[in-house]
């Protein structure tokens, strides 16, 4: 985390009205401002808002007042006023605080969790949670790439800023949580490893073209014996078999095209002889193609 980089990310201000919501998981956030308060004595007096409004430190020290509690903060700190919460920052006078600041609403969509579900939102919407952190995490890095966005706007800017917004809401709520809320089970990953998966890709990609299993071996940089080997292994199924499969099951769905011949969807799927093309069709969809294009793609049985 450079705090450096947020010492001189003071046109956050300027996402006003510029990134104005975002979609994080089943919640909505409305941005409602952005700040940025230089290293010079300063003081908020008490007051509350109907939103959260979170502040980064990145120099000097000052004191976070909510309620009845009083913290003492400095450069790295994160510090939070939920919807309510009557709250004062002041800077100090002898090392003067240096924030930036945003603030936001978060309301859960109709699919949203219940309220006696738990996640990363855990750390924002439980009012026992606690309103000092340092785990500020990715957030000195994201106000920085989100300051460097803000101008000028270019084609683009709102799927990049509502995107960088959702981190931004994601990582602020999980820098309060507590560790239970952040467990989640990982992705279901393929168990097919880099190369197989890169094989298949290159037979999808090129299946009006001729091929052999040379071609797709020097596509992952390996022997042609080491690649079909591998990919046998892992799929159950050869290179050659696969290829073939790929190219009648995309006829299949070409033929629905009335305005192609037989011919032309023979040749864009890698057959140049439209007799083999018709022979290996009826072989694996149990009818020929004009057959298939009659049926309409339905097989009655």
């Amino acid at each position: 985390m450079s705090l450096g980089n947020v010492a001189n990310a003071g046109r956050l201000t300027e996402l006003s009205g510029v990134l104005r919501t975002c979609q994080a998981g089943a919640f909505k956030a409305d941005f409602l401002s952005w700040g940025f308060y230089p290293t010079s004595p300063w003081r908020n007096y008490w007051h509350r808002h109907s939103f959260y409004e979170v502040c980064l430190a990145y120099g000097g020290a000052g004191r976070f007042s909510t309620g009845d509690e009083h913290h003492e903060v400095g450069a790295g700190d994160l510090f939070l006023a939920r919807p309510g919460d009557v709250h004062e920052i002041e800077s100090s006078h002898t090392d003067p605080l240096g924030i930036a600041f945003w603030s936001f609403t978060l309301r859960a969509g109709p699919h949203g969790p219940s309220p006696a579900e738990r996640g990363w939102w855990s750390g924002l919407t439980d009012p026992t949670g606690p309103t000092v952190s340092r785990r500020a995490g990715s957030l000195a890095s994201l106000l920085t790439v989100l300051a460097e966005h803000a101008a000028p706007v270019r084609s683009g800017y709102e799927s990049a800023l509502a995107g960088l917004g959702a981190a931004l809401v994601v990582d602020t709520a999980r820098a309060f949580a507590a560790d239970d809320d952040l467990s989640a089970l990982p992705p279901a990953v393929s168990r097919l490893s880099p190369a197989v998966v890169a094989m298949q890709r290159y037979l999808s990609d090129n299946l009006s073209r001729p091929m052999t299993v040379r071609d797709v071996a020097a596509a992952v940089h390996l022997s042609e014996r080491h690649a079909e080997r591998l990919f046998r292994q892992e799929t159950g199924t050869s290179l050659i078999a696969t290829l073939r499969r790929q190219r009648l099951d995309l006829a299949a769905v070409l033929l629905l095209d009335t305005g192609t011949t037989v011919t032309e969807v023979a040749q864009a799927c890698g057959y140049l002889d439209v007799r083999a093309f018709s022979t290996a069709f009826r072989r694996l969809h149990g009818h020929s193609p004009l057959a298939h294009r009659a049926l309409k793609g339905t097989l009655h049985l």
